[in-house]
């Protein structure tokens, strides 16, 4: 029976040493050629929780990645983001060799610059792996520069300006990774449309239930989990192939349902926000309001 062993990992250095590497040139910062790491030799499994962001270019992979209760299989120039505290698990065979980079730094090396804000808004921290971003030979190239350059520029000799040209590359890195997955979604538009039909057909058996006071608003996790795929790997696509985002699609549902039921039947307006799953009739209209600039009674009142 194979091992099962976690690890907490909550700085650069403890990495390295987990690693078996030198230690890192920055407490906070640090790029390692996966090249380097050799063989894994080992047959365990293991759950790693890091307390900093990290991104990596795989290639030659010959291991899985459990994000889940699912594995995933790697190949050549796959890039894989994780936030902090996000948890993973590598099942390793014994001869399995990682080739590519790793980027790792802790919230704190961004802190004071504008990217510890706009951070968050790089969705593909939170996808799943197999969301993993699969770059062209192209494009495989510039991430693979960028992070020799970072390599290059964080164990140089340090200085005042050390930090403003890595978190400058760092930018530029994830800007790039944004366009990329931008490009994937266009070029893998088949595996898109499929999975927008099929969260459309969801959406729309979900409005088909007469009593949604049991079972409440629609969610975004919930769709997500029934689509197998990250909430924010939804919602990216989603507003990549329509423009609008997960919930505006949601409340677009319930809209039309709510402009049904106020135009073919005679239940009040508490009635039917009752129904729709709304606690409180007041956040019906109001959501109604916003979304029409009228309010469920003028609604009806023009079928009649």
């Amino acid at each position: 029976m194979k091992n099962n062993k976690t690890y907490f990992l909550n700085s650069v250095s403890e990495l390295h040493h987990f690693l078996n590497i030198k230690k890192p040139t920055h407490p906070l910062v640090s790029v390692v050629n996966l090249d380097d790491l050799g063989c894994i030799g080992t047959e365990e499994v293991s759950t790693i929780v890091f307390n900093y962001y990290s991104i990596y270019l795989k290639k030659n992979f010959d291991g899985r990645i459990k994000y889940g209760q699912q594995y995933y299989d790697f190949d050549d120039g796959i890039m894989t983001f994780f936030a902090p505290k996000q948890m993973f698990s590598i099942e390793e065979n014994s001869t399995a060799k990682a080739e590519g980079w790793m980027l790792v730094f802790h919230p704190d090396f961004i802190q004071s610059y504008s990217l510890a804000k706009r951070i968050k808004e790089y969705g593909f921290f939170s996808y799943a792996n197999n969301e993993a971003l699969h770059l062209s030979d192209k494009e495989e190239t510039i991430i693979a520069g960028l992070m020799q350059n970072l390599q290059q520029e964080i164990e140089a000799m340090i200085d005042n300006y050390t930090q403003d040209v890595v978190v400058s590359h760092i930018d530029l890195l994830l800007n790039y990774c944004n366009r990329f997955y931008n490009r994937q979604f266009i070029t893998r538009k088949k595996v898109s449309n499929d999975l927008f039909l099929k969260f459309e057909d969801l959406l729309s058996t979900y409005y088909q239930n007469d009593d949604l006071s049991v079972a409440g608003l629609p969610t975004v996790q919930y769709f997500a989990e029934k689509l197998f795929v990250s909430p924010h790997y939804l919602n990216d696509m989603l507003k990549n192939l329509t423009g609008q985002t997960t919930q505006q699609h949601i409340q677009n549902q319930l809209l039309e349902k709510a402009k049904e039921l106020l135009s073919t039947t005679k239940l009040s307006v508490s009635e039917i926000a009752y129904r729709l799953g709304f606690e409180y009739p007041q956040s019906f209209s109001k959501v109604f309001k916003n979304k029409t600039n009228q309010t469920p009674l003028v609604f009806r009142q023009s079928f009649n």
